[in-house]
């Protein structure tokens, strides 16, 4: 007798908005629970068992992130039999909404988190602020949070001018501060580029007893999309499920850098500016001697022949 087809198989991808929305309530309501949270939010859940990992994002990035416009943690779902709640939203609204506050309060009422052996908060940026914010829903949690704000409340954050439009939006009553929500939490990761001034002034925020914060330095903006296109997203998730997963864990996975070409010309246009032509092309013959890189083939080159007619200093070549 065949299986049944999974309906996490199913590709949402090619679909507008409201068509999308419409297939994931079908396919959420079949396999757990579909809740509309306003005009703005929704919720899906997968009914899994024993670890829930618990996601916030948005139409669009799902969408943009997704060759099958699935919620990131179908994956995880299929992959590893994990129950998978997916709260997302229409456009980035930090989930400053009663009705999010209502639904994560009837979960708490229910007992809802109580009965899963470990539960995981994610998102990034703004989803990363709601990761951080709502796991006080879930004590003991754990959460990892890609590129957080702490909160957008001028008051605090009046240096953070890239979201000036959520200023009116309230930060300070329920859920609001992130850094004091994740004080329930079991552990908390944070990951974030110190070269980012903004990002990295929002992770000092976050500093914690039970926060750990993992940097990624010139990485630039994009940390979620840099995770996954070095394929190290869903194993960082996995190890966190199992509970087992450290600073040292993370330095592991974030050695495919070394690979990644986006890292490393990032990297190099950083040694340029800095005016460093003997790291730069220290760098570049390191890369060239692991891959293939023609852009920075092309910048050895040109290193090699400003050295060459005295205008700069690098190291020589090896034979």
């Amino acid at each position: 007798m065949l299986d049944a087809p999974n309906p996490l198989d199913t590709p949402l991808n090619g679909l507008k908005k409201a068509a999308w929305l419409k297939k994931l309530e079908q396919i959420t309501e079949e396999t757990g629970f579909f809740q509309p949270l306003g005009e703005r939010h929704c919720a899906g859940y997968i009914d899994e068992k024993p670890i829930l990992l618990v996601t916030f994002e948005t139409i669009q990035g799902i969408q943009a992130l997704s060759e099958t416009a699935q919620p990131l943690g179908w994956d995880l779902a299929r992959a590893f039999g994990w129950s998978h709640l997916s709260v997302i939203s229409d456009g980035d609204t930090w989930f400053r909404d009663s009705h999010v506050y209502g639904f994560f309060d009837r979960l708490i009422d229910d007992g809802f988190f109580e009965e899963f052996e470990r539960v995981v908060f994610y998102g990034a940026g703004p989803c990363g602020y709601a990761a951080s914010a709502f796991s006080v829903a879930a004590p003991g949690a754990t959460v990892v949070a890609v590129q957080p704000q702490a909160t957008l409340d001028p008051r605090v954050t009046e240096w953070d001018d890239r979201f000036i439009e959520m200023r009116r939006t309230s930060f300070t009553d329920r859920f609001g501060y992130a850094p004091d929500m994740l004080d329930a939490a079991d552990q908390a990761f944070v990951l974030y580029d110190p070269t980012e001034d903004l990002d990295a002034m929002h992770a000092a925020l976050f500093t914690r007893p039970n926060v750990t914060k993992l940097r990624m330095p010139n990485m630039g903006d994009a940390l979620q999309s840099e995770l996954l296109a070095m394929e190290i997203l869903f194993p960082l998730l996995a190890r966190v499920g199992e509970g087992k997963f450290t600073a040292a864990d993370f330095a592991k996975l974030f050695r495919a850098r070394r690979e990644h070409p986006s890292y490393l010309r990032g990297l190099l246009a950083r040694l340029d500016v800095a005016d460093r032509p003997y790291l730069a092309t220290i760098l570049c013959r390191n890369v060239l001697a692991r891959m293939n890189a023609p852009r920075i083939r092309r910048r050895l080159d040109a290193l090699e022949k400003a050295a060459a007619e005295g205008k700069i200093d690098i190291p020589p070549a090896r034979s």
